[in-house]
């Protein structure tokens, strides 16, 4: 299977947005570990979570760590809307911008996940 988890939450909004986190992350790690193909994408807000997961003290930082080499990237133009471009670059995110949206840096093309037939999950 190739699956991609799309993470929209906002890591400002509490234990729900945590809660999203942490299955996103417990798929990507069932399904990695089955051999399936995994990709994690950050969109939206969800852009701000690379920079809280890098914090050592963070709840899902090991997690995070594990599960690292599966991350694509996060969206170019919802990193940069979101004040989030900065901190994923220093991460080593890389900004997704192949959905060339006019008025926009580009962002993430979650059409292009589904066009080449992978399961896609939003959290």
């Amino acid at each position: 299977m190739k699956i991609a988890v799309v993470i929209i939450s906002d890591p400002h909004a509490g234990d729900e947005a945590l809660a999203r986190l942490f299955n996103a992350f417990a798929l990507a790690y069932e399904a990695d570990g089955a051999g399936d193909e995994v990709s994690i994408v950050f969109i939206g807000t969800g852009t701000r979570w690379p920079d809280q997961l890098a914090q050592l003290n963070h709840p899902a930082n090991a997690r995070y760590n594990q599960l690292r080499h599966l991350v694509k990237g996060a969206s170019r133009s919802c990193s940069v809307r979101w004040g989030a471009a900065e901190a994923n670059e220093k991460q080593c995110v890389t900004l997704l911008d192949q959905n060339k949206i006019p008025g926009t840096v580009g962002g993430a093309s979650l059409r292009s996940l589904l066009a080449d037939g992978w399961q896609t999950l939003i959290f």
